[in-house]
């Protein structure tokens, strides 16, 4: 079906869209005109703990009556946030370049004091998670349109989106009627394969008065390779037989092939990653850094572009959490004496052909500092994670705790890049080398001395 005829008016009084059981929300600005329009449903599902080691799981959906306090509208930006039981919240932000706007970050907010759906919880405390959806692209006079489900999972939590419409940036108090879908509603569509044929019937490869396979071919059957007045296998001959390697009136065997070198990846690209408690709030972690993992024999570089940014900033640890189309990871930090060190690693996902992975490593002591300064290493460093997993970094910088202004820290380099403990190594190989010129010097001046003595 062409996608022409899936374009459909978006929440007219008359729209022929039907969401149901959904949550419906309209904001609207200081002058009471219709700034932003929501229909969707959201459901969660959120691990939490009951005792000592014991983990229930509570799921539960967004319902349909919602405060829609703290949504606000402007030209640049705009942000949905819904406020239901006792004390959660989900919200959205929204953000334009030019004519087109997207999803910047999803917050969800949930009490764990709430009885009603954490029955038997040992927190009481409201815990605040963020993603970085795939939703971009879309047409500042157009409504966002998903009827397919879109899951975004941490460590804890799942949240599941589907029958979405929403239109972020109202014009003119109306909603639109043009309709931007995502991906996953889209039907793909598969070109025709096209065959050309000259007065033969062909597989491969073109021919000429015969029939062929893989070669062309002259007044004769072959296999892989061209013949004249004769049969062969793998290679062409002249009157006789012979195997891999053409021969005169003989029988060879071809010298083995000389291997490929494998290619060399180039330098990763490099992220820049921040983590705020909120879309109002500074940063409260930072890093910078390009990554490279090598999985057993396979190398890859992690592609920073379209990467969701989460974790969770606490004042004795940190987490970071860093999910592509390909590979998570979880960097854990804490404070020991003063300083922050990067304390545990969790790596899982699949490499470029495609084999599943997942390492870890709970017991490191990387990139250490003292709490409210940085760690710097602009040089490569390479790190042994498990017996099967190496990870290389490049212009790395981070800054897990007490961060300020939402700017680095001053940094501690590292000693790769610490230029300063050369001057002694020089000074001292210099005075070294010069010792040794003046014991050589004495040694031969006594040697000719001695000679002379004897002589006499």
């Amino acid at each position: 079906m062409p996608l022409a005829l899936l374009v459909i008016q978006c929440l007219m009084e008359d729209a022929a869209i039907q969401l149901s059981n959904g949550t419906e929300v309209n904001v609207k600005d200081k002058d009471n005109n219709l700034c932003l329009y929501a229909k969707l449903m959201v459901n969660f599902s959120v691990s939490y703990e009951v005792a000592v080691n014991e983990i229930l799981t509570a799921e539960f959906e967004l319902p349909a009556s919602v405060a829609s306090d703290g949504s606000t509208c402007d030209n640049t930006s705009s942000t949905l946030k819904l406020n239901f039981g006792e004390g959660h919240s989900w919200s959205v932000n929204f953000t334009t370049e030019g004519k087109i706007y997207q999803v910047d970050t999803i917050t969800f907010s949930y009490n764990l004091s709430d009885a009603s759906i954490f029955p038997n919880s040992t927190s009481t405390e409201t815990t605040t998670i963020y993603v970085k959806p795939q939703i971009k692209n879309v047409g500042v006079d157009t409504c966002y349109s998903c009827k397919s489900e879109d899951t975004y999972k941490t460590d804890s939590v799942r949240q599941t989106l589907w029958n979405v419409l929403i239109q972020a940036f109202v014009i003119n108090n109306s909603t639109s009627e043009n309709i931007t879908p995502c991906a996953a509603d889209v039907p793909p569509t598969t070109p025709a394969a096209l065959t050309t044929t000259t007065n033969s019937t062909t597989t491969d490869a073109p021919v000429t008065n015969s029939t062929t396979t893989d070669a062309p071919v002259t007044n004769s059957t072959t296999t892989d390779a061209p013949v004249t007045n004769s049969t062969t296998t793998d290679a062409p001959v002249t009157n006789s037989t012979t195997t891999d390697a053409p021969p005169t009136n003989s029988t060879t065997t071809a010298p083995p092939p000389t291997p490929t070198p494998s290619p060399t990846l180039p330098a990763p690209t490099t992220g820049k990653y921040k983590l705020q408690p909120d879309v109002n709030s500074t940063a409260c972690l930072l890093a910078d850094f390009g990554l490279r993992f090598k999985i057993k024999d396979e190398e890859m570089n992690f592609e920073p572009n379209g990467t969701a940014v989460t974790g969770k900033c606490e004042v004795n640890s940190s987490e970071l959490v860093l999910t592509s189309s390909t590979v998570t990871i979880k960097f854990t930090f804490t404070n020991d004496t003063k300083k922050f060190r990067l304390h545990a690693l969790n790596v899982t996902g699949k490499t470029s052909s495609g084999v599943a992975f997942s390492a870890a490593n709970t017991n490191l002591s990387l990139w250490e500092a003292a709490v409210g300064s940085s760690y710097m290493c602009n040089k490569e460093q390479n790190y042994t994670i498990s017996a099967d997993l190496s990870i290389y970094t490049f212009e790395l910088r981070v800054q897990p705790l007490a961060v300020k202004k939402g700017i680095f820290s001053t940094a501690h380099e590292c000693s790769l890049d610490d230029t300063s403990i050369l001057i002694p190594i020089i000074v001292g190989a210099a005075l070294a080398g010069l010792i040794l010129i003046v014991v050589i010097a004495y040694m031969i001046g006594r040697r000719k001395t001695y000679v002379g003595y004897q002589t006499l």
